[in-house]
């Protein structure tokens, strides 16, 4: 019997095929550290947005991979740049009158304006944890200003200055050329303003470990680059953390491919190897434009879980992760849809296909037993038709066509109820538009009128879809997707539909009669 680690040597799941390229690149021996080390990196200037769950999520899929292929101990950092300088004030909080006088200080050294933490980095750090604790991620906070200031990264922050001029000869082209006149890899940290300067270095001292820099006022100053009182610009600050921490595997966005080369260009000069990682493509908004944090274009995570359970935002993470994809509203049905098949496929697949299925994944191979019986496009439909924003009144029909279903013991279709709903309210009932059906049309619905009425009430899905069908063949539709098409303006004011035949099913065979002979009396067919 093969068993699962022979079986995950040949997956090809994406996960499995990173995860392989990272053994073979560690030989398949343990590092000198003990363990493989993940990392990912989060700017704590704001609120962890959806590109930090992506990240996350997309390294942890690689990381449980790993474990199946070795046993090789595997830790996961998520290392926070907090030491940065507060750059501008954010528009969505609170005193920002206050927080305009910290302009340039380390966001650990800017008071919160909240009021609940010691700084501003504080508190969007707890903000980050309790984000990815939220999800259940497995990972370990790090702090880029408790690893600063308490002199862990000192030994890397003296080979950055043993090697200066290296380090320059590859930044410096990448610079614009009034930047270059300033530029140099340390920020010191001002003793009097206790701001991050961008400062021109004027001398170097590796022996002694300290830097001479022209301060605001003119002044020459000499300060160690250790124990905090320097930090380093992010690109070769990316790359002093990877030598520092040996890390082994770090994924980014397609838009840091260039900084991602500067990086390991720098960490080569350290005498470090660079981690193994690929770059993921961006997503993009309604109007096929990158999603940007600061322009507050495309979803939020809480807006995604408003409508939809968190297992289908990790699908949309999950899948095709080296291509660009809109991240709207209206990708949210479809990509719940595709959770649940993944997860009703999953049952009665043997074991080689299950490590392709992006559910084993998504839950570390032990997904949950589906339960939801319905789709989530089903159960908007069933909320249309019946124009109510009431669960009760969805479970009605749920359980009479699912007997035994209830909320207590179908906890993902009590979810999906809930999600319908609101996205009913929000997207679906704004849009609708009922049209009247033509001549010809209206002969079809009521030949369909005609033939509903001779089934018996409990007649299944197949039986009414069938049926659907001849009617549709028997008048003079172009094509059947028009007699569809017209059904679904018609008796759901929108342009695309369920099967018709399961939605009649579960909406009940008197109802779906009603239905047509609303629309056929000229009335709104979700008014009775």
């Amino acid at each position: 019997m093969t068993s699962e680690r022979e079986l995950a040597a040949a997956a090809r799941a994406w996960p499995f095929a990173e995860a392989r390229n990272l053994l073979k690149r560690l030989n398949g021996k343990t590092p000198d550290k003990g363990y493989v080390l993940f990392q990912t990196g989060y700017g704590p200037s704001g609120l962890p947005h959806i590109g930090t769950f992506g990240e996350v999520g997309r390294t942890t899929v690689v990381r449980q991979a790993f474990a199946r292929l070795s046993d090789i101990p595997t830790r996961l950092f998520c290392f926070s740049d907090d030491m940065d300088g507060l750059r501008k004030v954010p528009d969505n909080i609170p005193n920002r009158d206050m927080l305009a006088q910290h302009l340039g200080q380390p966001l650990t050294a800017v008071p919160d304006p909240f009021g609940t933490h010691d700084s501003f980095g504080a508190h969007n750090n707890a903000r980050l944890q309790a984000f990815l604790d939220d999800f259940g991620f497995d990972y370990e906070f790090q702090s880029s200003t408790e690893w600063y200031t308490t002199g862990r990264f000192d030994r890397a922050l003296i080979k950055v200055l043993e090697h200066y001029d290296a380090i320059m000869a590859i930044m410096l082209p990448t610079l614009g050329a009034e930047r270059r006149q300033t530029y140099s890899p340390f920020l010191p940290i001002c003793q009097k303003t206790g701001r991050v300067l961008q400062a021109p270095v004027v001398e170097r001292n590796a022996d002694a470990g300290t830097i001479v820099y022209r301060d605001e006022d003119g002044s020459l100053v000499e300060t160690p680059v250790t124990g905090g009182r320097c930090k380093l610009q992010w690109k070769p600050d990316w790359a002093m953390r990877w030598y520092a921490l040996d890390v082994d595997y770090e994924m980014s966005g397609k838009d840091l491919i260039d900084s991602v080369t500067v990086a390991t260009r720098i960490e080569k000069v350290l005498g470090g190897r660079p981690p193994a990682g690929f770059s993921y493509e961006l997503f993009l908004d309604e109007n096929g434009e990158k999603i940007s944090k600061s322009r507050g274009n495309g979803l939020t995570v809480q807006e995604w879980l408003t409508y939809a359970p968190q297992d289908s935002l990790a699908l949309f993470m999950y899948q095709k992760p080296r291509a660009a994809k809109r991240l709207y509203f209206d990708v949210i049905p479809r990509t719940v849809d595709d959770y649940l098949s993944f997860l009703t496929r999953f049952e009665g697949e043997d074991a080689a296909k299950r490590l392709e299925n992006p559910v084993w994944h998504l839950h570390n191979g032990a997904p949950p037993k589906p339960d939801a019986r319905l789709g989530f496009a089903m159960l908007l439909n069933l909320a249309s038709v019946c124009n109510t924003e009431d669960p009760a009144v969805l479970w009605g029909f749920i359980s009479r066509y699912a007997p035994g279903a209830a909320p207590e013991n179908s906890p993902i279709l009590d979810t999906l109820v809930g999600c319908a709903i609101h996205y009913y309210r929000d997207f679906v009932k704004p849009n609708k538009k009922y049209r009247a059906p033509s001549e010809m049309e209206r002969a079809a619905l009521a030949d369909l009128l005609a033939v509903l009425e001779t089934l018996p009430e409990n007649a299944d899905g197949e039986t009414v879809q069938t049926q659907v069908y001849e009617v549709g063949k028997r008048h003079d539709f172009a094509e059947l997707r028009a007699w569809f098409k017209a059904l679904y303006e018609i008796l759901l004011g929108q342009e695309q539909g369920p099967r018709m035949g399961s939605f009649m099913s579960l909406y009940g065979l008197p109802e779906s009669i009603a239905l047509i002979r609303r629309a056929l009396a000229g009335k709104r067919p979700d008014v009775a």
